[in-house]
């Protein structure tokens, strides 16, 4: 399944909030333009935008507030891989060259901080303080969960650990685009809580799969080396699954000292976990989160909305990237 199974109804939408993102820079450093254009230009499923305006769309939102605030949150987006970018020293991003491959690091971390400062005054033009008080509770989440992973997630083999390090880093922007879109189009509050519960699981599911994809995706495909967060000492899913259904304590006996391990060591063990059914264990609890998220729908007419979000969550555990 490919994004146009969602993106269609929504296209002529998701271009105006592409034209959002780029408006509104004149009278700023013309480096300003040229990252923010190599940003948008690089990629990206727009799946946060797809989630807020088919959302919105479906409860009966105005669409130019829908059009802003996917906007808005899209930016947060992409700030926030400015940042991760710079802290893990990436130098690629879905095969082409960051931001700080090219700038130094001080030039990287304000263009970041020009970005979140965009996002900010376009959730402001949505005219809803309880939209900017969540939208504002969700950045400091995000920059919380990445502290968290700078300075205490080195090596540690604990699901709780993980759910809540993913829900930071990803479920938690997935939960206000579809939250804060449900906001904006209607009063009912059970419904906007069923719609934070559906970015809740299928965000996790997202990043569950990114994760499986770490492990199971090639290095030209991904655009990063195969397992590169258990390479940097972070532990997701498959490793979780593989050490409590495996005799094996290698992962104890690399990370436990805080030692570099040797090469050949960590290549044996991710070959280990590439093998085993760790991947399939993982993502039967990617599916499980999308089948959670989608029982929403049965309290929702049928529309071509509808039908869109439900393609949603079929591609986020059917792709390949």
């Amino acid at each position: 399944m490919n994004t146009g199974n969602f993106i269609y109804p929504i296209q002529e939408y998701i271009d105006r909030v592409e034209e959002v993102m780029r408006a509104n820079t004149d009278g700023h450093h013309p480096e300003i333009n040229a990252a923010i254009e190599h940003l948008l230009s690089s990629g990206g499923k727009r799946i946060r935008p797809a989630i807020t305006l088919l959302t919105g769309k479906m409860l009966g939102g105005s669409i130019d507030k829908l059009i802003i605030l996917s906007a808005a949150i899209e930016l947060l987006h992409t700030a926030t891989l400015v940042h991760d970018d710079l802290i893990d020293g990436a130098l690629l991003r879905r095969g082409i060259a960051t931001l700080n491959a090219q700038w130094s690091p001080a030039a990287t971390v304000l263009t970041g901080d020009y970005i979140f400062a965009r996002a900010a005054t376009l959730a402001a033009e949505t005219e809803s303080a309880e939209l900017i008080k969540i939208f504002s509770k969700t950045l400091a989440t995000i920059a919380n969960g990445e502290i968290t992973q700078l300075f205490a997630s080195r090596g540690i083999i604990d699901r709780n650990e993980y759910y809540q390090r993913i829900y930071a880093k990803t479920a938690s922007l997935f939960e206000l685009s579809a939250m804060a879109a449900a906001m904006l189009s209607t009063t009912d509050e059970e419904i906007i809580l069923s719609f934070k519960r559906f970015g809740y699981d299928i965000g996790m599911a997202f990043q569950i799969v990114d994760d499986i994809l770490d492990f199971t995706g090639e290095q030209i495909t991904i655009g990063k080396p195969v397992a590169s967060d258990l390479r940097q000492g972070i532990i997701t899913l498959p490793a979780i699954y593989y050490f409590e259904n495996s005799n094996d304590r290698t992962i104890l006996e690399i990370f436990s000292n805080g030692n570099n391990p040797f090469e050949d060591q960590m290549e044996n063990l991710i070959d280990s976990i590439r093998n085993s059914d760790a991947i399939s264990l993982a993502f039967q609890e990617a599916k499980r989160f999308v089948v959670h998220g989608r029982e929403i729908f049965a309290n929702h007419s049928d529309s071509v909305e509808k039908t869109a979000l439900e393609n949603l969550t079929n591609y986020i555990v059917d792709r390949k990237f």
